[in-house]
């Protein structure tokens, strides 16, 4: 699998990066474990968690992902070199992660600390902010009127980021993390972070990853444009937006075990009419080219212009090989132009 530099990093990661966050919930350690052996035997390097997984967060699973990954390094410890190893720090908003505090430089170092030591690592190779402090239209909220811009203080937000970053500046020098990036941001954060790096001579966010998808293409082409220009890698996560475009849920299943059975912290805001109706316009096309809606929506996903690497996410073996076998499809112009016809007609079916 072809490798790539990690925007502004020194980092080369796989094309496609394995995402954790069902283990300690859906996945069990053994499975997590077989899905860490099997990406790295397919040419992936590049591996994402987070503190606040396994997903949906609670206070019973907090920290469970990050604890699976660490025994997997505990018992492989010469292959932590080969892998990329990215976590990020909670935002505010869960109660049970330091009392639903926002990022501050005290939760830097504590966050860091404690993955760290679940981790079983001296380093993590990217340290990502899990979420601003500041309201942003994410997680559904992207519809006018979700969130109001005037009400963010913008100097307070600023100084506050600068304080992150000076935290994250010390991580580094004390060789805890190696590089830095976002998470479920938007253009202006990217740039306030970069303009405060360059105005203070501190590191610069190498990579941001967003929610994008087939059904959620807010991020086109404006952000994506953005981290090209600036030497910020583009990272979509739920490529598949959420199992969605799978099809399991067509015409209203909701197989057991499933994501949509479970309590979601922001709530199904996946599951509308037009997204069904997207769904099954992207089956069609699938269908019509020999191909399933997993693979197609992920081919499409994984050579998009600006896409650096795609995180995936699997609850079985056999969910995992066909993600990673996308990689190898590559979609004709025509296939592409068919996709864009369904895009057209749904381009924010939620």
């Amino acid at each position: 699998m072809k490798k790539v530099k990690l925007g502004s990093s020194n980092l080369q990661v796989s094309e496609v990066c394995l995402g954790s966050m069902t283990w300690g919930q859906q996945n069990t350690q053994a499975e997590g474990h077989e899905q860490i052996d099997y990406a790295l035997d397919q040419g992936i390097n590049f591996i994402d968690t987070a503190e606040m997984y396994s997903v949906p967060p609670s206070k019973d699973t907090y920290g469970s992902t990050e604890t699976i990954i660490g025994n997997w390094i505990q018992a492989n410890p010469s292959k932590r070199q080969d892998i990329v190893l990215a976590s990020k720090i909670a935002g505010g908003g869960l109660p049970w992660v330091r009392g639903g505090s926002p990022i501050s430089a005290a939760s830097v170092k504590e966050a860091l600390d404690d993955s760290l030591a679940r981790l079983k690592t001296d380093y993590i190779d990217l340290y990502q902010l899990h979420w601003p402090n500041r309201a942003t239209p994410h997680f559904a909220k992207h519809w006018p009127g979700k969130v109001d811009p005037r009400k963010t203080d913008i100097k307070a937000e600023s100084d506050g980021m600068l304080e992150i970053l000076q935290a994250l500046d010390v991580a580094m020098k004390e060789g805890k993390i190696r590089n830095i990036g976002l998470s479920d941001d938007t253009p202006w954060g990217i740039n306030e972070y970069l303009r405060l790096a360059d105005k203070h001579d501190l590191p610069k966010m190498a990579s941001i990853q967003n929610e994008f998808s087939l059904l959620h293409l807010k991020d086109w082409p404006y952000v994506i444009e953005n981290c090209v220009f600036n030497d910020v890698a583009y990272l979509p996560w739920s490529p598949i937006a959420g199992g969605a475009l799978s099809g399991k849920y067509a015409n209203g299943a909701k197989p057991e075990g499933c994501r949509w059975t479970m309590l979601q912290r922001n709530g199904i805001f996946r599951d509308t009419a037009s997204s069904h109706q997207a769904i099954a316009a992207y089956k069609e096309v699938a269908d019509a080219n020999n191909l399933s809606l997993v693979q197609l929506s992920l081919a499409w996903v994984y050579q998009l212009a600006g896409v650096t690497s795609t995180i995936i996410g699997a609850t079985s073996m056999a969910q995992l090989k066909e993600d990673i076998d996308a990689y190898e499809i590559a979609l004709s112009d025509e296939i592409v132009q068919q996709v864009a016809a369904v895009i057209r007609r749904f381009p924010q079916p939620f």
